[in-house]
């Protein structure tokens, strides 16, 4: 069953029908390699030392990692930045209504505020019916207009 499967994939000698391909493993290393002399490589080129002929210049890697560490960094600052701004303004939109403030609730209910308390407010909803509504304070979105009577 295996034995049409060519046996010079797995050796370090080349295919037998290939005459002029170059030899891979220790037969094809350069004899000085490894005292730091220049030698030539099998496609003609020359190195020095135990580099390898086609790596590329050191320290490349760490300068592409810092400045992927650097887009993150300004990324993150600008969200937290954006964040801590509406954060702020909303504080002190909740600290600075009173009574008699027009508000809009996140879900939309406008009203005018009666009565402000340390952590809820209560809302009148209609004028007819002096319907009244108990909102806690993180729940005005807006305050729409300052009629204070």
């Amino acid at each position: 069953m295996f034995d049409a499967i060519p046996t010079f994939l797995a050796q370090d000698a080349p295919p037998p029908n290939v005459p002029d391909a170059p030899a891979a493993g220790p037969a094809n290393a350069a004899p000085n390699a490894g005292n730091g002399d220049a030698t030539t490589t099998a496609d003609g080129g020359t190195q020095t030392g135990n580099a390898p002929a086609n790596a590329p210049p050191p320290g490349m890697g760490s300068e592409m990692w810092l400045f992927l560490l650097l887009i993150l960094v300004v990324m993150w600052v600008f969200m937290i930045g954006g964040g801590r701004k509406e954060k702020k303004r909303k504080a002190a939109m909740l600290a600075a209504m009173g009574k008699g403030d027009k508000v809009q609730t996140v879900g939309g209910i406008l009203g005018t505020i009666v009565e402000v308390r340390d952590d809820e407010v209560v809302v009148k909803v209609d004028e007819n019916t002096n319907s009244r509504l108990r909102f806690s304070k993180s729940a005005i979105q807006a305050v729409l207009d300052r009629e204070k009577s």
